[in-house]
């Protein structure tokens, strides 16, 4: 393996590593995401049946704003693997 061999794989490599990183970040921003809903879901569902009234709070532009975030990491991701 010649030096510039070498140095294109360790790029190649530093590429993969920032993409997985930041593939993780995604997925745990997902999931968090996912259970935030999902915990709020059940916790109403429990309340209603001891008959009580739980309203979710009004969150005017959180869940696009989640949305647009997560597809800004997805194209950055995507744009960091196609180099």
């Amino acid at each position: 393996m010649t030096n510039h061999e070498r140095s294109e794989l360790l790029k190649k490599v530093e590429r993969y590593e920032t993409a997985f990183t930041e593939l993780k970040a995604a997925h745990d921003d997902v999931k968090d995401v996912l259970i935030e809903a999902i915990l709020f879901d059940r916790w109403q569902q429990l309340g209603t049946q001891l008959g009580f009234k739980a309203e979710q709070p009004k969150k005017t532009d959180e869940p696009n704003r989640d949305l647009a975030q997560l597809n800004q990491q997805i194209s950055a991701m995507s744009e960091s693997w196609s180099h």
